[in-house]
Order: C-alpha cells, then sequence, then structure tokens
C-alpha cells in the first residue's frame, strides 16, 4: 500500500562491492517486516531481490531490484544496487530514486574499490549516507581495525549508532544508551560522539549544548536526519544479516532517524530549452502539480516495459496525464504499480516522494521528466561512467540484423552504461559497456529474451589518414571503346592543415581548361578517396586539395571520366606528400590503490602511454591521469583487473589524432593490403 504522506516515506538505495551482502541485508529487512514468510537464500535462488535466471545462475546482483516494506506508520522503499564493478551503471541509476544511500561494508574485506566510488557518486547526487557494517560474525574479523578503516576513507563525519555486543549475537543501541557494554570501543564514548555530530548541524542546539544544556532525546532525534543531510553524521550500524542480527535495529533506524524526501532540497527541474529555460523549485508536496521522473527502465516478463518512477512534487493517479519532453500531446498514467521483487502491486495513487512504476508507456525514456504543465521540463540524471569496453558483434544467423538491432536498442534502453552503435567508418555493430563481464551480460540477456545469438571480435581502431607535405599530383583519364570516348584530364595540389581542420576544397583554375561545370565531378572522385583513403583504406583529414590546372576534351569530356581523374590525380599527390596514419589519442583517468601506482605506470610505457599527472585521495588511492594510443588500450579493463586484484577503475574519452610509429604504420598498411586480396580472391 502506497504512503499518503511525504513525511512518511523513506528512499533507501543498498550500494557496496559485490559480496558485502547488500541482497541479504535487503531479504533480511523484508523477512523481518515479514512480507516474506522466510528468509531468501542466495544459493538457493530463493531471494525476492535476486529474482531473474541470470541472476539465479550467477548468485549476485546484475540490475537493481526494488521492494518495500512499512514499519511504525513509515513506507521504507528498498532498492537493491547491483555491486560489481562492471554493473556499476545500475547502481548509479537506482539512486535517481533514492535519499539515502545504505553503503554495505563487508567486515571481512573491509572497504573495497566499489565502496569508494559508490559512497562518492552518492555524495554527489546530494543522498544522506549511512554505512551498515555486514558479516560481523565472519571468521578472523578485527571489528576496530574495519571501524578505523571507513573513518580514514570516508572521514571523521562516521560514527557509530550501534555497536556489537554478547559475542557479536546482538548490537546495542549508542544513541539511547549513554552507557553499556559492547564487544569492542565504549559506549558512553560513542554516544557523545554521536550526540556532538548531529547538534554540529544545528547552530542553536549547539549554543545550547555547549551552555551546559541537556538536549531532549526527541529533539536530538528530530535532528538527526537534518545531521545526515548536512553530512555532519554518517551513522555505521554492525549486522549479521544471515543470522538477523541487527536487522531489526537498522530498519529501526531508517524509520525514526533517516530524512523523508521533505528532508532534502530535491535539485530543481529546468522548464524550457536552451538561453530561454528557467529554473522550477521542486518540493515534495502532494499539492503541488505533479513533477516525477523516471529512473529506471526495466522489462517485465509479465506486462512489458515498467518504467520506475520518482514523484518528486504533487500526487499522480490511474486518471493523471502528463506530458514529455515538451510533446503537446498529453499521456494518461493508467495503472499504478509498486514493485515488490518480481511481482507487481496495482495502487490507486501515489504522492511526492514516493517510488511507482509505471506499465506499458512506451514513450518514457530513462531520465524523462513527466509534468503537467504543458511547457518541457528536463532534470539531469546521475552522472554513470562512460562505457569504454567494445565488441564488434555479427549475426550468427543471416536476416538477424534488423533483429539485433532492435534487442541491442531495448537493452541499451534500460542500461545507461551500454551502448550500440554502427560504425559508418568501418561498417560495424559496435557494443560498448563497462567491462567483459558486463557485455557478456548483455548478450545472455539478449539471447534469452530475444532468442538472437552473435558472434564477437575486438573492434577495428578507427584510424585516419593525412599528408605531412605539400606535393602535386596528376591524372590523365583517356578511354577509347569505338564509340564516344571518355576524357579528362586534372592537376592538383595537396597541403598539410592543422590537427582537426578537417578537409578543405579549393581550386585556381584559369580559363577553360576545365569547364566549370565539370569541378563538382572532380570533388567527387576526391571524395571516394578522402572517405576510403589512400594508403591504407581509413578516412583523410586535415588536408586541403588544390585544383590547378587540367585540360578537357569538346566531345569526350564527360563528368564520369573527371570523377575517375580526379580521384587518381588526388591518390598520385598523396603518395607523394609522405602520407601518414592518424591513431586516436585518449585521455585517461586511472584510480589504484597507491601500492600498484609503479605497476600501472611502467604497464601505460609499454604500451605508448605517458602519464600527465597524479593525485591522492582518502583511503590511500591514488587517480592517476594519462594518454595513450586508443589500440594499446582498447582492451585495458582486462589489464588493470589483473595488475590491482580488481581493485583499479579507470575512464578515458578521445583527447586528440597523433601519427603513427613507422613501424607501426608499416604493419596496419599490410594488414590492410592483405584484408583486401583476402576480399578479391
Amino acid at each position: 500500500m502506497a504512503a499518503s504522506n511525504p513525511q512518511d516515506i523513506r528512499n533507501v538505495v543498498l550500494l557496496g562491492h559485490g559480496g558485502a551482502g547488500k541482497t541479504m541485508l535487503g531479504e533480511a529487512m523484508l523477512h523481518a517486516a515479514k512480507v516474506t514468510n522466510r528468509l531468501g537464500s542466495i544459493e538457493d535462488g530463493t531471494t525476492l531481490l535476486d529474482h531473474t535466471d541470470l541472476e539465479g545462475q550467477r548468485q549476485h546482483s546484475v540490475d537493481p531490484a526494488m521492494a518495500y516494506l512499512t514499519h511504525a506508520g513509515k513506507t521504507i522503499n528498498l532498492i537493491d544496487g547491483p555491486g560489481y564493478p562492471d554493473f556499476i551503471g545500475g547502481a548509479i541509476s537506482a539512486m535517481g530514486g533514492a535519499d539515502t544511500a545504505l553503503v554495505v561494508v563487508s567486515a571481512a574485506a573491509g572497504v573495497e574499490v566499489n565502496t569508494r566510488r559508490l559512497f562518492q557518486a552518492a555524495g554527489t547526487e546530494g543522498l544522506a549516507r549511512a554505512i551498515v557494517v555486514n558479516k560481523i560474525d565472519a571468521e578472523n574479523v578485527e571489528l576496530p581495525g574495519v571501524l578505523a578503516g571507513l573513518t580514514e576513507t570516508f572521514g571523521n563525519a562516521v560514527k557509530c549508532l550501534n555497536l556489537p555486543s554478547e559475542g557479536g549475537k546482538k548490537v546495542i543501541d549508542c544513541f539511547t544508551n549513554d552507557s553499556g557494554s559492547a564487544d569492542f570501543g565504549d559506549v558512553a564514548e560513542a554516544h557523545t560522539q554521536l550526540i556532538e555530530s548531529i547538534i554540529e548541524a544545528d547552530e542553536e542546539m549547539m549554543e545550547a549544548y555547549l551552555g551546559g544544556e541537556e538536549i531532549a532525546p526527541g529533539k536530538l532525534a528530530g535532528a538527526f536526519a537534518s545531521a545526515m543531510v548536512a553530512g555532519t553524521v554518517i551513522p555505521v550500524l554492525f549486522t549479521a544479516a544471515r543470522d538477523s542480527v541487527g536487522v531489526a535495529e537498522v530498519i529501526e533506524a531508517i524509520a525514526n532517524y533517516f530524512p523523508s524526501p521533505a528532508d532534502l532540497k530535491a535539485r530543481p527541474v529546468r522548464s524550457g530549452e536552451g538561453e530561454d529555460a528557467e529554473e522550477v523549485p521542486v518540493v515534495a508536496d502532494a499539492d503541488k502539480p505533479l513533477i516525477a521522473q523516471a529512473f529506471r527502465i526495466a522489462a517485465d516478463p509479465f506486462v512489458g516495459k515498467l518504467c520506475w518512477v520518482r514523484i518528486l512534487q504533487g500526487t499522480m493517479t490511474g486518471e493523471t496525464s502528463f506530458h514529455l519532453r515538451g510533446d503537446r500531446r498529453a499521456l494518461k498514467v493508467g495503472h499504478l504499480f509498486k514493485v515488490q521483487g518480481k511481482e507487481t502491486e496495482e495502487v490507486d495513487a501515489a504522492v511526492a516522494g514516493d517510488i511507482i512504476a509505471l506499465a506499458k508507456i512506451e514513450e518514457i525514456n530513462y531520465g524523462d521528466v513527466l509534468h503537467v504543465e504543458n511547457a518541457p521540463m528536463f532534470r539531469p540524471t546521475a552522472a554513470v561512467p562512460t562505457p569504454m569496453y567494445s565488441l564488434a558483434v555479427t549475426p550468427k544467423s543471416r536476416g538477424d540484423e534488423t533483429k539485433i538491432s532492435e534487442a541491442l536498442s531495448r537493452l541499451a534502453e534500460e542500461d545507461p552504461t551500454f551502448r550500440s552503435i554502427r560504425d559508418s567508418q568501418t561498417n560495424e555493430t559496435v557494443i560498448s559497456g563497462i567491462g567483459d563481464l558486463h557485455l557478456r551480460l548483455m548478450l545472455e540477456k539478449m539471447a534469452s529474451r530475444f532468442n538472437l545469438q552473435v558472434e564477437t571480435r575486438p573492434p577495428k581502431i578507427p584510424y585516419r589518414e593525412t599528408v605531412t607535405v605539400q606535393a602535386d599530383g596528376h591524372y590523365r583519364h583517356k578511354k577509347q571503346t569505338g564509340g564516344a570516348g571518355q576524357f579528362g584530364e586534372v592537376y592538383l595540389r595537396v597541403e598539410p592543415l592543422e590537427r582537426g581542420a578537417g578537409v578543405e576544397f579549393d581550386q585556381e583554375l584559369f580559363g577553360e581548361s576545365i569547364p566549370r561545370q565539370y569541378v563538382p565531378a572532380i570533388e567527387k572522385g576526391i571524395n571516394d578517396v578522402v572517405q576510403g583513403g589512400a594508403i591504407a583504406g581509413y578516412p583523410m583529414q586535415d588536408v586541403k586539395i588544390v585544383i590547378t590546372d587540367g585540360k578537357h576534351h569538346p566531345v569526350d569530356s564527360k563528368e564520369v571520366a573527371f570523377r575517375t581523374a580526379g580521384k587518381n590525380a588526388f591518390i598520385d599527390a598523396v603518395q607523394r606528400a609522405k602520407p601518414v596514419l592518424l591513431e586516436p589519442i585518449v585521455n585517461m583517468e586511472i584510480s589504484v590503490p597507491a601500492e600498484y601506482m609503479g605497476d600501472i605506470a611502467g604497464d601505460l610505457s609499454g604500451r605508448r602511454g605517458r602519464i600527465l599527472g597524479q593525485d591522492m585521495l582518502p583511503g590511500n588511492i591514488v587517480v592517476m591521469s594519462a594518454q595513450a594510443p586508443l589500440a594499446e588500450v582498447m582492451q585495458y579493463n582486462s589489464q588493470l583487473r589483473s595488475v590491482t586484484g580488481g581493485q583499479g577503475s579507470y575512464a578515458m574519452e578521445l583527447s586528440h589524432y597523433d601519427p603513427v610509429p613507422g613501424n607501426v604504420q608499416q604493419q596496419i598498411i599490410a594488414a590492410a593490403e592483405a584484408a583486401k586480396h583476402k576480399e578479391q580472391e
């Protein structure tokens, strides 16, 4: 049942590195709230949250999942984000529905690479943050060290809301108790530190506290959410989710202390387009005009396309009409659903702050703003990593090209870090994602949902060709076959341009050496080479072509003759102008633990890369800026994981094009010639 008041809603996204126990914590919470009648098991495939066949087979989350429970009059919407780095896009997009990020850390593993990334991403999105240290019953766990690691990595705002007691079989609340026994640490000290962090966000309360006044527990509880929003406190809770230790206390904390949608200042929307766009404030008020945003597109086997929508403002019912992207045509909601794992439960209405799902509305895309006012409205979504790991795909069955294109397009709708393009230069369908595992899972989805199989290979590198010196070219095309002949003669000059200038045409013709009506035909012939290359089959750039002279025949000259003459004159000029191949150079930002810095620098050097700079981050993490040829780092994801044991991450984007070294250029040209001969056989 949907909540009727924004103050009674809690939206929580479970984040953390794979294997930390996020899904198990969610399952334990749902079981404790009597949503499920037994505790689900990941190994047995009986969890409510990991409900797809793919997740059951792999025993880890692949896509975000959602469920809800009620406690003490509060509706708690839980979004379980996937934890493995390859699926970080799903975890980040899930933040679009949440107010608080509950970052789950394994007591056995401590702070891992994806823990840091997701914690920082949640802060960037303006979410309140809390931490759950799970698996406190694991062997050889050193909890004081784990807590110290959390403080070192995430700052002094990290404070214990509870502590383990009775050998990890229970937890003791450090907020309501100022004394007691814990397995480690001092309850009284933890209580004092927590209180001081809470009142830090309230000047009036701080003055009273420093003046010796005792702050009433109810007032402190009321200030807890504000302190979390302000970031002065990041509460830490301890659990052993499989044994339900500390799980009820997590639910209590969410219901009693975590912020509601009304406690956070929502990002505004932009009304209108371009310079005329105006900022429209968003308030979690059920009586205001409806504004909502789609933050996930899912595929439901029974209802089809399912759009998860966060209601930012106003109230939505089945009769509500809304607009998308400024489209004057109004759409009708129809049916509203609350999502409970793989099940959907229809509700009559939902208010600001709640999360619902809409079915079978094909027009809604990821990130779209739904609004009742007939004016374009836009709101940015959370920034996700650029997908850089790519594969070229070809259908195993002839005639499946169109089907595969449609299937890849549907998958890209659902995942903001998955892309599919048709590369016009290489004539390949190229899919891109975060890593090898990500793409393999997307292709498994395509096989299971659309019954389509593909073959994969590394995509071709988009090289370019250019010239380095000025040179002249000439070609006479003369063809006589007994009837009307063909004649055209062209002289031209090529000149190098600065990098990124493109291709320029000019002519210095005098008189009627070449009639003006044949100049476009010459340019078409030149363009044939510009598009198809002169030395290795790659498009040309940064070259100026000047038509300088030529000859024609009053009877035999035709457009086809001058097109042929222009093409071959250009090839002649290029071959004299010391042509070179250009390769794409990418900017890279690589994050690794400091102990791997030397290994990464050495590896990049061996890939013709160079380090531009580095910065130290909390938690002994180094962020290295570098540049490298795309050809050398196209599959860098696998190498980085190998070197760092899975603890590294990177992002890259195109910087510029540079000449390929001579020895590499000869290899590329030889490979292109071999491929050409093979096609001709």
